[in-house]
């Protein structure tokens, strides 16, 4: 299918309007460090929260949800909702001790946290590699997803889809800083969340797929529409669920579902305008990423499944497709091509406002270490604001090249989910216990870092060389989460802790619950030392959240008892939830 006329406008008329938002704001955010990568520190929640779920409203998002449920089901989707769990914890525990710090970047929490030589030099290779490395795998795949999509629905080769998507996005995002990214991301939702709706509409109106009754008496959806797995199948129930709820959600670094927070979601934090609008800016994200967004994506992934029920079938639909990229997270981008010209337009749009929200936000981000964690801190410390902001626009430009070129050698969006996921295993409880237990030092996280790195390599390129039977990616990153954690534990106990004066003033600034403080600090007396209302707030808040999102699908499915029942639940949580989160303490 290629668009008409009709439908280029409706795209050109949104690219002149995200172009024209975001250079709004070229001067304000060319004024300096604290404008152009955190908006001055007075963005409100529902801003920030909007912009934090337009980022991760990302191109290949829907992509991904299409592997994951093609591949195994709707149940397979608890590998990014077992997250939940540590973003509702970054909610109620990490968003207020994010906003006091007053650190432009979640890396500038390196030396405030630890002493010497080690704490500087984490800071500085841990941005270079999360800003640079880490960053520009997550914009690879982005921009892989926007080649497919582009490939599909205009017949366009992926060098030009790069050239383009990624050359209009650099434009507005060196110029006009976290103002304009933020600002634009609102606007972007909006037309991404109209688009998904009309996607998985029109899915349904396909003559093979019948509706959504058609859909759910399907036999080829018959045996991928579960929440949850057969647990009389405990190998699949392990891979599925087990581990996601068990063990990733805490122990493994993910880009927007960090333990502790960290990343764009601290950037946006430390962008709000006091403790409460960093708490309610994730609040909003967590309900709007798991609640509000998944089914229109799994609706379409399933359709997906009776239109074009295997690798051969997509092949056959799009023969000018390199062979090499035609995986099942293609499924979503063929289903757009029964959307009629005019609306065509519109879903076009919103697909490339789901791109551009995430690659501007990466390139804002990845900049932000570039410039403040390593080339001020260790090369021109002494440099003007402009100068600074000057860099971060090179810096950017420089980011989008190196991601354009690794794009050209992924071919899927499960292959970037789990390299990542990989890389990360066994690093996320010491993002989690770093605020509140004095004995983790900077050895803890260097070691952490290098032996998830090293484990991830050896599981991607020789365990399967040196004669070994393949491992499925799950239990990889259980062995990986076990290696790394003994491992900085260890590290830990034989490396000497930060230096006496430093603990104090963190402990002073940021004012953390005590109890794992006692040994090395003199304790505040107006400490709040007591956990128990965030943690109440957090156990709440996942059951409002995966409440409403299972009774949407209960309803969705037609069964309307237990569709109502999880709404009650939801409810009822919700009831809770805000009479409980008036006693979470704030300074």
């Amino acid at each position: 299918m290629q668009l008409v006329t009709m439908d280029w406008l409706v795209v050109l008329g949104y690219g002149f309007v995200a172009v024209g938002i975001g250079l709004l704001f070229t001067r304000r955010a060319g004024s300096g460090m604290q404008e152009f990568f955190l908006s001055g520190r007075q963005l409100p929640w529902w801003l920030l929260g909007t912009s934090m779920v337009a980022t991760t409203f990302s191109a290949d998002t829907p992509n991904l949800v299409t592997d994951l449920v093609r591949t195994g089901g709707v149940r397979q989707n608890w590998l990014w909702w077992a997250f939940l769990l540590t973003g509702m914890l970054t909610v109620f525990v990490y968003a207020k001790l994010w906003r006091r710090s007053q650190v432009l970047t979640d890396m500038g929490f390196y030396e405030l946290r630890y002493s010497g030589r080690p704490a500087a030099f984490l800071r500085g290779f841990r941005a270079l590699y999360l800003g640079v490395f880490f960053n520009v795998v997550i914009m690879a795949s982005v921009t892989l997803a926007a080649i497919k999509i582009s490939g599909v629905l205009l017949g366009v080769d992926k060098y030009t889809t790069v050239i383009v998507a990624a050359g209009v996005t650099m434009v507005y995002a060196a110029s006009a800083g976290l103002w304009g990214v933020v600002v634009t991301d609102f606007f972007q939702f909006a037309i991404a969340i109209v688009g998904a709706f009309a996607a998985a509409y029109y899915a349904l109106q396909h003559p093979a797929v019948g509706g959504l009754d058609g859909l759910l008496t399907n036999p080829a959806v018959a045996d991928k529409l579960s929440f949850l797995p057969d647990f009389g199948d405990w190998r699949t129930a392990v891979v599925a669920f087990v581990i996601p709820i068990a063990v990733q959600w805490w122990s493994t670094w993910y880009p927007g579902a960090e333990p502790g927070g960290g990343g764009y979601i601290a950037q946006r934090m430390l962008a709000a305008r006091n403790e409460r609008h960093a708490m309610k800016a994730t609040l909003w994200f967590n309900i709007a990423h798991y609640a509000l967004r998944p089914w229109p994506w799994i609706i379409v992934a399933l359709a997906s499944l009776i239109v074009f029920p295997n690798l051969e079938a997509i092949g056959t639909a799009f023969p000018h497709l390199d062979p090499k990229i035609v995986r099942h997270d293609l499924g979503y981008s063929a289903m757009l091509t029964f959307v009629p010209h005019g609306l065509l337009g519109l879903v076009v749009a919103s697909l490339a406002a789901a791109y551009m929200s995430t690659i501007s936000t990466h390139l804002n981000w990845g900049a932000s270490y570039v410039v403040d964690d390593c080339y001020r801190r260790f090369l021109a410390p002494d440099r003007d604001d402009r100068h600074y902001v000057t860099v971060a626009r090179l810096v950017t430009v420089v980011l989008v090249v190196l991601s354009a070129v690794v794009s050209l050698w992924l071919e899927n969006a499960m292959q970037a989910f789990q390299i990542m996921l990989q890389i990360g295993a066994g690093t996320g409880l010491i993002f989690l216990l770093r605020w509140f237990w004095w004995r983790i030092n900077a050895w803890s996280e260097i070691s952490a870092m290098a032996i998830s790195f090293l484990v991830a390599v050896y599981f991607t390129f020789w365990h399967v060389k040196l004669g070994f039977p393949p491992l499925d990616p799950s239990l990889q990153l259980v062995i990986g989460v076990a290696i790394t954690t003994i491992g900085w534990l260890l590290v830990t106990f034989l490396t000497r802790p930060a230096a006496a004066a430093t603990l104090q003033a963190f402990y002073d600034l940021i004012r953390p619950f005590g109890r794992g403080w006692r040994a090395a600090v003199r304790l505040r007396p107006d400490a709040d030392d007591s956990p128990a209302a965030a943690l109440a707030s957090w156990f709440l808040g996942c059951v409002v959240v995966y409440g409403a999102l299972f009774g949407t699908g209960f309803l969705l499915y037609g069964k309307l008892v237990p569709g109502f029942a999880c709404a009650l639940v939801a409810a009822i949580a919700g009831v809770g939830l805000f009479r409980t989160m008036a006693k979470v303490r704030f300074e």
